[in-house]
């Protein structure tokens, strides 16, 4: 049996794809969250307002960069940064270049 939810949501998500490849496409980011490109757009937007990832255009394609010094917004997490979350759930084959700012200390 297939559960209908997860312990994390669709912009954390979208976060650790773009930490672990600044240049990955929407569409990709899409496919791997399992969401539209839409709602994939809309995500990055509220990210890109909430300061936890800046855009950087480069030729026609967006590059990103994640602000891992941000904290999480929720009350029972918020004493930790973007970058925790970032360095313990993304793959350390994936890392790199899309290490977040700020997550190594």
């Amino acid at each position: 049996m297939q559960h209908k939810w997860t312990f994390l949501t669709n912009h954390s998500h979208v976060l650790i794809c773009v930490a672990q490849d600044p240049d990955i496409r929407l569409a990709d980011i899409a496919t791997r969250v399992g969401i539209t490109e839409r709602a994939t757009l809309a995500i990055i937007r509220d990210l890109v307002d909430g300061g936890y990832i800046v855009r950087i255009r480069v030729g026609r394609r967006n590059q990103y960069r994640v602000n891992g010094r941000l904290h999480l917004r929720h009350a029972v997490e918020q004493h930790h940064q973007i970058g925790e979350l970032i360095e313990l759930l993304a793959d350390e084959n994936e890392s790199g270049p899309g290490e977040p700012e700020g997550a190594s200390s």
